[in-house]
């Protein structure tokens, strides 16, 4: 391939509207092409890169036995409306009628198509455990695009689906699961991914993890120990408190004019944080219910927690005069009865606490929950946070970074099979449901976080193993007869072994050429020009400035050859 004959155009101004430094780079570079919001046309040059990723799935996945199938990306509603989803998904699922009227939805995952797939297939104990899995594009009707690739509308997925008759034949499929995606990323050229625990959601199951990319530009709050492996996303880390309960108090009620925060409720009292207790009210999005969740004044709601608990989608409050609440002064006793309450696990401890008492300009001090309120209960519904209580090794050695989503596996259960009425006969001559397990990649994702964790200021680092071609050459004057010769010489038998090559052949200057080159982020980069020649060599160098070279001309192609074959092999590719 030729320089000048790809489709494709560079440019030396970032735009103005790129959040994060790889969606920069791949603007610039003419990796992607806005046609909407959230929506992209892949270049050749990304869907080179893409179409590497994927042969790398494909690999890992065939290896563990799965079994390649490919759902539609249209499907019939009654297939969501079977498994309980198409109801209980927000907007993000696109939803819209054929013309007959018939109600349909975009897969934004296919759990319900692998089901339906399966369901009548594979209907004896003797067939299981199986896995399919697809790359297939999908639509998530996402509100909050940003980052180029990193969070789309719509994308390409590989997303796999296991079926098992025991949670024991589950676990253990999921642990061979979990190692394959490991050597997904390390062939991919990005090993600094790493599995953390994360919340289900709406995917159902108990058991799942995200792969997560630790850079400071993801949208995720990953919690992590010092002193430990413990990892795990925010919206699934425990928070595990212990502080000063204080002493048993008279209950008082004291005059707070001014003081509707934490913040200056402390000031006023001479008080710590820790030493409060803090309202947060939300409404169900079903009912509009009032929701109050009470927690240590030091500590924010974690909402994800707190939907799981009451099993309800929830929002931030919009509070009425007829709400009966008292915003700023906001306590548990003397809360309309229509108002539901939780307490968080950090309140149970506590003697003495500081907390409105639904009364303007008043709050309590002394203020005891199990004295003043009876038995209630405790949960955690808090975030965790720097400096807190490991739940794996007991020590304070918590801390937070921040991630990109790369991929997550999930124990799903039988959500889907039960719903959906998929059985087997078992050995005994029974009907039983099956065990699922699903386990998802996004291709352009990975592609652009990969970018994120590679590059420089001049543009991406590709990994050898989905670079979109493994050599460069730069010939400087390619008007001049021996340049050219000896560039298509070095082109011709490269690519008859198999190395992929890219040719700038351009009449240029140097510094646009290599300029370019950076963007394209080639492993390799071949210069040949008239100087060189009249030397006899051929200068060899890699994108990440870790070689340099002269090479004499008669063993340079044997040179970048070996190089290239060596470097893949690292990775376990070939070409």
């Amino acid at each position: 391939m030729k320089v000048r004959n790809l489709v494709s155009k560079r440019y030396k101004e970032t735009p103005a509207d790129c959040q994060i430094a790889s969606q920069a780079l791949m603007m610039r570079g003419g990796y992607i092409k806005p046609v909407g919001n959230g929506i992209f046309t892949l270049a050749p040059i990304t869907k080179r890169i893409t179409s590497k990723i994927e042969k790398i799935m494909r690999e890992e996945m065939d290896a563990i036995g799965g079994q390649e199938v490919l759902f539609p990306v249209a499907m019939p509603a009654t297939m969501w409306r079977e498994s309980g989803r198409y109801d209980s998904i927000g907007s993000e699922l696109l939803r819209f009628q054929d013309r007959s009227g018939q109600d349909m939805v975009l897969g934004m995952t296919h759990e319900e198509a692998a089901v339906h797939f399966a369901r009548g297939l594979m209907d004896s104990y003797t067939q299981y455990p199986f896995m399919i899995y697809q790359i297939q594009t999908k639509f998530r009707d996402e509100p909050r695009c940003r980052g180029g690739l990193i969070r789309v509308r719509e994308f390409t997925m590989k997303d796999a689906y296991s079926f098992h008759t025991s949670q024991e034949d589950l676990e253990r499929y999921y642990k061979i699961c979990y190692e394959a995606y490991n050597r997904i990323y390390k062939r991919a050229g990005v090993p600094e991914v790493v599995a953390v625990a994360s919340d289900s959601g709406m995917m159902g199951g108990k058991v799942s993890h995200e792969y997560m990319l630790l850079t400071p530009v993801g949208e995720d709050t990953i919690v992590l120990c010092h002193e430990c492996d413990y990892r795990a996303n925010m919206e699934a880390a425990p928070c595990i408190v212990h502080g000063e309960p204080g002493e048993i108090a008279e209950l008082q009620k004291v005059p707070t004019p001014h003081e509707k925060t934490i913040e200056d409720l402390c000031a006023f009292l001479k008080i710590p944080a820790t030493a409060t207790c803090k309202a947060v009210v939300y409404q169900e999005n079903l009912t509009d219910k009032y929701v109050v969740a009470f927690l240590r004044g030091d500590l924010d709601v974690n909402e994800t927690k707190l939907r799981n608990y009451l099993k309800s989608e929830i929002h931030a409050a919009e509070i009425t005069e007829d709400s009966g609440l008292t915003p700023g002064f906001i306590g548990p006793k003397g809360l309309p009865e229509s108002v539901r309450v939780v307490y968080d696990a950090s309140l149970k401890e506590l003697n003495w606490v500081a907390t409105g008492a639904n009364e303007t300009g008043m709050h309590y001090i002394g203020f005891n929950i199990p004295r003043e309120m009876g038995e209630v209960e405790y949960v955690d519904i808090a975030k965790a946070y720097d400096g807190g209580i490991c739940p794996v090794c007991g020590k304070k050695s918590i801390y937070t970074s921040r991630g990109i989503e790369v991929g997550n596996i999930f124990q799903l259960g039988k959500k889907y099979t039960e719903t959906m009425n998929m059985t087997y006969v078992d050995a005994d001559g029974s009907l039983k449901n099956p065990i699922m397990g699903c386990y998802g990649i996004g291709v352009g994702r990975l592609a652009a976080s990969v970018c994120e964790a590679h590059r420089d200021d001049y543009g991406p680092i590709w990994p050898i193993s989905i670079a979109p071609w493994h050599v460069q050459i730069c010939s400087l004057r390619a008007d001049n007869p021996e340049v050219a010769e000896m560039s298509q010489k070095i082109y011709d038998e490269l690519t008859k072994r198999g190395v992929e090559v890219l040719w700038d052949d351009r009449p240029v200057s140097a510094g646009v050429m290599f300029s370019d080159a950076d963007l394209f982020g080639v492993p390799v980069r071949v210069v040949v020009s008239p100087k060189g020649l009249k030397n006899g060599t051929i200068e060899i160098s890699t994108r990440d400035k870790s070689m340099n070279e002269k090479k004499e001309i008669a063993e340079a192609v044997d040179f970048v050859y070996d190089y290239v074959v060596s470097e893949l092999a690292k990775l376990d590719c070939r070409l």
